[in-house]
């Protein structure tokens, strides 16, 4: 496996056999590390009080090309090519269409460089490739190509709080574009951040921007002094260490492709497919963790995603975070464990797609996080089945939760068996996303004999659907509130992945005047 051929340098071809991983993946990691080295110099040396953002900007996008280039080879070049011609369609289309033909004309790329990787060059190879990096820069192109419009087109009173607050009031040049697309911090492995926070950062204004107060109105934190992420940074690559080394040991011993195995599937009982299950998934996770964890701190590292002071003065760094890893595992609700996984993602879903579509928004968002995820079958009956897991979860939820409220030994006891239900729920979801293809797939269902779904579906047919009142949700009320996203509401809100859009209040007062000239 070690000897697995790369685009990228076979300048550590010697490592990667050392390791017995493959040689992108050693590639991969390198670099990551590397560019926390650069990210430490470059708060050090190109502090924005040392030298100015034309130096910063050019040394991150350079850093970032050539990080690309060692990984890649030439396939970064579609890096340049998908956003260079996004440039052009901003300039030429101007600020009224232009949102419209970078989404079509960014996602549309993508979904071909991937069908030409995995149908024609290495079908089921999951592993480090350009189109992951290219994943992340879609979601900027969009991103930006809609703040613009929102900035330099669109009133103000038509705007969401929201919007408003990240709305880009004047075009960017294309050394900034190139350098929020491309830079070294964030191009290999995101995460996403919006366009006027990483410019924010760049200039040297993310530690006196306005901070949300107790009561929702900004106050402008001069006194203090520039905050270190040292200790943030500390913690994360702890937690990365850890991540990594579960990966190398525990998860290789436990394959997820064991659930199909036909000897198994013969002689385990049911509590030991279940338990297996689990296990197997949760052993899956690190390499998430891992890459997702390393990617925030090479941020926090530069000085990038401080996200002002908690209630007890401590300096937040989690801005632009991707999980929270002790949510994740301790969920209690389907909710619960998307709200805190791919985090980014989800506020680019609600951003650019369920925010303002004008008809059926959740399955307009399920169809672009099906697109944006990749061609694999296995991606699309992950994401349907989630659509039935968290419906049906939902349904019971708000049938019978309130019976379990009080006294709090009860309580206890319906976390533990929501807990346990959840985590169970969830990995048999995301079965078909590990194991990519078709027929593997439908054989872990067909073992199962789809148990899940059928209950999800009966769950559905019997119980009383109880629809939330719009605004009721709490989350939603304290998103709506603010104007700016530095408060912890709108992360709470905006989370991860097509299905979170189902948990959110639907909006359609908003909607009406989202799309008027």
């Amino acid at each position: 496996m070690a000897t697995t051929s790369t685009t990228g340098s076979t300048l550590l071809q010697p490592l990667s056999n050392a390791v017995q991983l493959p040689i992108d993946q050693v590639n991969f990691v390198v670099c990551q590390l590397f560019a926390l080295l650069a990210a430490i110099w470059f708060r050090t040396y190109l502090h924005s009080s040392k030298t100015s953002s034309f130096m910063r900007h050019v040394v991150a996008t350079l850093l970032g090309l050539y990080l690309a280039l060692f990984c890649f080879g030439w396939y970064a070049l579609h890096f340049l090519v998908q956003s260079g011609i996004s440039y052009c369609i901003m300039i030429i289309i101007g600020v009224e269409n232009m949102h419209t033909y970078c989404f079509l004309f960014a996602l549309g790329y993508l979904t071909v460089c991937q069908i030409t990787r995995v149908y024609i060059f290495d079908y089921g190879q999951y592993s480090a490739d350009f189109s992951g990096p290219m994943m992340i820069i879609t979601q900027k192109i969009t991103s930006l190509a809609y703040e613009i419009h929102d900035g330099m087109f669109r009133k103000d009173e038509e705007l969401t709080p929201s919007q408003r607050g990240l709305a880009v009031r004047r075009m960017p040049s294309l050394l900034e574009y190139l350098s929020y697309n491309c830079n070294f911090m964030g191009i290999l492995a995101g995460p996403l951040c919006s366009y006027k926070d990483y410019i924010t950062f760049i200039e040297g204004r993310s530690y006196h921007m306005a901070q949300s107060g107790e009561n929702g109105r900004e106050e402008i934190q001069y006194g203090r002094t520039e905050p270190s992420p040292n200790i943030a940074v500390i913690q994360k690559l702890l937690v990365c260490g850890l991540s990594l080394l579960f990966h190398l040991t525990i998860s290789k011993t436990l394959p997820v492709e064991y659930n199909i195995d036909e000897h198994f599937q013969a002689t385990a009982s049911w509590p030991t497919k279940v338990v297996y299950l689990y296990v197997s998934l949760l052993a899956a996770r690190p390499k998430y963790y891992f890459a997702w964890t390393l990617a925030d701190a090479i941020n926090n590292a530069a000085g990038f995603g401080f996200r002002g002071y908690d209630e007890n003065g401590a300096a937040r760094w989690d801005l632009i975070s991707n999980l929270r890893i002790q949510q994740i595992e301790m969920s209690t609700s389907f909710k619960m464990f998307l709200d805190n996984w791919n985090i980014q993602t989800a506020l680019w879903l609600k951003r650019v797609c369920y925010e303002r579509a004008s008809l059926s928004p959740t399955i307009q968002t399920f169809i672009l996080s099906a697109i944006w995820h990749g061609v694999y079958p296995g991606y699309y009956l992950t994401f349907l089945t989630g659509v039935l897991m968290t419906l049906a979860a939902r349904a019971m939820r708000s049938n019978f939760r309130h019976y379990f409220v009080e006294p709090p030994q009860v309580k206890l006891l319906y976390d533990v068996v929501t807990w346990i239900v959840t985590q169970i729920a969830i990995s048999y979801t995301v079965v078909p996303f590990v194991l990519l293809s078709i027929k593997p797939s439908f054989m872990f269902y067909s073992s199962w004999y789809y148990c899940l779904h059928i209950v999800g579906i009966l769950v559905l047919l019997l119980l009383p659907s109880k629809k939330t009142q719009r605004g009721k949700n709490r989350h939603e009320d304290i998103w709506l509130s603010q104007s700016k996203k530095f408060d912890e509401g709108e992360n709470s809100l905006e989370q991860n992945s097509f299905y979170t859009t189902n948990n959110v209040c639907n909006q359609n007062q908003e909607m009406a005047s989202r799309h008027s000239s």
